[in-house]
């Protein structure tokens, strides 16, 4: 299956295919005709797929690799000027490329240094995460996280290709699966209710597993159309954020060694929706229909916090612009909208209540 972002000059495919994996030089051929490539990967991700790629790419290109500690706590800017002295070191200049090869951590922290070694180096993303595959590699938001907040640091800069195997998903530990499944139980939820029934009717990850290409393809064709209307999240792109305000939060809090992403973004989607429901702002029902979900999928639905203990960090948030901020919420299943608001939207639920 073969997609186009249409951004202009900033256009580039994307592939989703079983095996793509093992053919990947001639397509990374088709966008690139350099001679050095730096693959950036992690220390889960290169040991299983990093020689392979690297294999078939030394037939043509001068192929170094940089290997990473895996895990969000990489994603700093203490990670970069090792990365820096790595394309240094192997010569890499504006005519090469960089290649992301790993989990949403490593595309977005490789993605930016692409785009700011040299003032941008061309790359390319090969997700080998769920979260990754349906989000995170396609759109062009690359960043590192600060000690206040999670993507405080970061750039819009579009790859030249994506290029997703589903297939290397079977050899993922069951908790980054779920993880995945958080950010496509967003989609169904914010554009799809075609794609939430059909992950309603399936009772576990692996009863869906002969229908994840065509699942991967679906949320990577939201995000394509969202992209392309809004591609610098300034409208319309902001619904790709449903449960991200809680979810990041609550990341940070936990300095990212509790709730993963997907995880967070789960209970942020349940929580969020229970409380615009309170406020009458979404049907009735809706949260509990999501938490019937997350739980399906072996995802948590609350944290155990206070809610007034995530008030100080959702003020730093990104999203919170001239201390106005545009919360996704749902009308219900399948139609998302932004509603603009302020902190006082927490406030006004009772602050104690523990999510």
């Amino acid at each position: 299956m073969k997609l186009t972002v249409e951004l202009g000059r900033n256009s580039y495919p994307i592939y989703i295919e079983n095996d793509l994996l093992k053919h990947a030089a001639p397509l990374i051929g088709e966008i690139f005709t350099g001679r050095r490539i730096m693959i950036i990967s992690d220390d889960n991700v290169y040991p299983r797929y990093g020689a392979q790629l690297t294999e078939q790419l030394s037939k043509d290109y001068d192929c170094r690799h940089l290997i990473l500690p895996h895990g969000e706590t990489t994603k700093n800017f203490q990670s970069l000027p090792g990365i820096y002295a790595a394309l240094l070191d192997a010569k890499i200049t504006r005519s090469d490329l960089i290649i992301a090869l790993g989990g949403g951590v490593i595309g977005d922290l490789a993605g930016f240094a692409a785009a700011t070694f040299l003032r941008g180096v061309r790359f390319v993303q090969i997700p080998t995460s769920l979260l990754a595959q349906v989000d995170s590699s396609v759109g062009g938001k690359v960043a590192v996280d600060l000690p206040q907040g999670k993507n405080l640091a970061g750039a819009f800069y579009q790859p030249r290709l994506v290029l997703i195997d589903p297939l290397v998903l079977h050899t993922l530990d069951p908790h980054f699966v779920n993880d995945g499944m958080g950010e496509v139980i967003k989609y169904g939820c914010i554009k799809d209710i075609g794609l939430f029934h059909t992950l309603e009717s399936h009772r576990s990850f692996a009863d869906l597993r002969e229908e994840l290409p065509e699942i991967i393809h679906r949320c990577v064709d939201i995000k394509r159309k969202v992209v392309e209307q809004d591609q610098f999240d300034t409208g319309e792109r902001m619904l790709l954020n449903f449960g991200h305000t809680l979810g990041h939060t609550i990341e940070q809090y936990y300095h990212y060694e509790r709730e993963s992403h997907g995880e967070a973004v789960a209970i942020g989607m349940y929580q969020i929706t229970r409380l615009a429901e309170d406020s009458g702002l979404t049907v009735s029902g809706t949260s509990l229909r999501i938490q019937d979900m997350v739980r399906t999928y072996g995802l948590p639905c609350e944290c155990g916090l206070p809610l007034q203990e995530l008030t100080k960090t959702i003020a730093l948030d990104k999203k919170n612009l001239d201390d106005k901020l545009n919360l996704i919420l749902l009308h219900d299943i399948g139609a998302a909208y932004i509603h603009p608001t302020t902190l006082a939207f927490f406030g006004q639920q009772n602050s104690m209540i523990h999510i």
